[in-house]
């Protein structure tokens, strides 16, 4: 683990976003923004354990500071349907903190469980759903920023 006692507690934000590639059958189902399946609002329970997921990031990841959250937003966009019927869904994890060290494990991590619950709550229709580019869009508060091509909001 590393050391962050000589550090300053900082007030510090990072966003992070994943992309689910829906298959066409699974897209079919949208309504009014999100999916109802047998078990229930898929992005309404995406959202909530991606911030669960987020709360628990040092349980998951070896070495990693545990952080008090001051706050973590989840959030889920479709994007308009491709030509083969597919859908794009944009899943966007805000975490921020006032802490020692930088808090993009937890948005990472958020996005990251709020997909892969997208797709547990999907492949009762279809196994055909895809996870890709999890990534860091933009941290800041801590020696080094970053931004991406996705400000902060």
């Amino acid at each position: 683990m590393v050391n962050v006692g000589t550090k300053s507690v900082t007030h510090r934000v990072a966003q992070a976003r994943a992309i689910v590639v829906l298959p066409a059958a699974l897209a079919a189902l949208l309504r009014d923004g999100d999916i109802a399946t047998k078990k229930g609002p898929v992005f309404q329970t995406a959202i909530l354990a991606g911030i669960m997921g987020a709360k628990r990031t040092s349980e998951l990841i070896p070495l990693c500071h545990p952080l008090p959250l001051d706050d973590c937003k989840i959030t889920i966009e479709n994007k308009a349907p491709a030509a083969d019927g597919s859908t794009e869904v944009l899943i966007t994890c805000r975490a921020e903190t006032h802490a020692k060290t930088g808090v993009e494990m937890e948005a990472l991590t958020g996005a990251t469980i709020a997909a892969l619950t997208l797709y547990d709550m999907g492949k009762a229709v279809s196994h055909d759903i895809v996870i890709k580019d999890v990534r860091l869009l933009e941290k800041t508060g801590g020696k080094s920023d970053f931004r991406g091509p996705t400000p902060i909001a």
